[in-house]
């Protein structure tokens, strides 16, 4: 008889027992004789354009090959697209894949990393990991960031703060006023962080420029992703617009081979097919304001969303809303006592999930 191996417990950093798990958007489960919607994710619910979808089945053909380490063709193409120099671009798995990398690169044990709450989750799991903590400001009264508290929350410890816009998953966008003044009492050696994930999706006007607030501030990057009005989200790949000093530290630290050949490819080639992406952001837009104004219509709170999502500060009722819809065929994204963030994307489950807030509205007012 074999004896049982001992159990062995190697040590782990301490830190990972605070760190909150990642959520990802639950998948809609098959219904015979009913059509289920995912609306959980932020996707886009576009299938790639069929440009882009050659040039990946060509970029298969060499995967057994390493990519380009320093995306040379892609910095290249951000640079032309963005009027940029390619020195000023670094790229990586997803803006959060980079916004990793700037804490590595920015913070020690025990810095401070200033952020909006509620924001994106993946930040407090990516600050967490850093070493770094973790000050988390308080969203206002429209769900919006309040820049002047988090200007107050910055302290001789803080290394870097980051600025959603439009904010995920609550939709407004940091207007361009706002975030001058906010700037303006910054440290000069703090870096800033720009998050704009969802920036093709904006229509504020009053919104800020953030290449044209980078261009003008050396202690400020702009973080962006291929992942949502492109539609590469399976395929990873963000990039970072900085001044030359944070965006060659970004490649140092990166992770060797991060970017794959084939994603490398298809964000080129969906730049270049950007004016036909364009045509299914403004649809995608629309779809978006129809959902808004139909849950306005119900009597929901929605506030402005900048954003491909849509968002219901539900608080302790989040969970029963999101189990309704569930129960209706269409899956959305509930984040527990504070509300439900619903990604725009077919006509049908824009529909559907109105039917589910009208019956759901009319069932909690009783």
């Amino acid at each position: 008889m074999t004896e049982a191996t001992p159990e062995r417990t190697v040590r782990l950093r301490a830190t990972l027992d605070s760190i909150p798990r990642y959520v990802a958007g639950k998948p809609a489960a098959e219904e015979p004789g009913r059509t289920t919607y995912k609306i959980s994710s932020n996707e886009n619910p576009y299938p790639p354009l069929p440009s882009v979808l050659q040039v990946v089945q060509d970029a298969m053909l060499t995967m057994n090959r390493y990519p380009d380490m320093g995306t040379v063709a892609l910095r290249d193409a951000i640079a032309k697209h963005f009027g940029v120099h390619a020195d000023e671009v670094a790229t990586g798995t997803g803006s959060v894949g980079l916004l990793g990398t700037l804490l590595q690169i920015t913070c020690e044990a025990g810095d401070e990393v200033v952020y909006a709450w509620r924001s994106f989750e993946a930040y407090p799991i990516v600050v967490g990991l850093s070493g770094a903590t973790g000050v988390q400001v308080p969203l206002d009264g429209e769900s919006r960031h309040d820049l002047s508290a988090m200007a107050d929350a910055i302290t001789d410890c803080t290394r870097l703060v980051i600025v959603c816009s439009p904010n995920n998953p609550t939709g407004p966008a940091v207007r361009a006023a706002e975030l001058e003044e906010f700037l303006d009492r910054v440290p000069s050696d703090v870096l800033v962080v720009l998050d704009e994930a969802y920036l093709e999706f904006n229509r504020d006007t009053d919104a800020a420029n953030a290449l044209a607030v980078w261009r003008s501030r050396p202690n400020v990057a702009v973080l962006r992703t291929f992942s949502k009005a492109y539609g590469l989200a399976g395929l990873r790949v963000g990039y970072c617009i900085a001044h030359e000093q944070v965006a060659s530290a970004l490649r140092t630290a990166a992770v060797p081979f991060g970017v794959s050949h084939v994603a490398q490819q298809a964000a080129i080639a969906s730049l270049a097919a950007y004016d036909e992406l364009d045509e299914r952001v403004q649809a995608l837009v629309a779809e978006r304001d129809r959902m808004l104004i139909g849950l306005r219509d119900l009597g929901y709170p929605v506030p402005d969303t900048q954003a491909n999502f849509v968002w219901l500060p539900l608080g302790d009722k989040t969970l029963d809303f999101a189990a309704a819809a569930e129960a209706a065929g269409v899956v959305v994204r509930p984040f527990a006592g504070d509300g439900v963030r619903c990604s725009i994307g077919e006509v049908e489950a824009t529909d559907r999930l109105l039917e589910v807030a009208k019956s759901w509205s009319s069932r909690a007012s009783r």
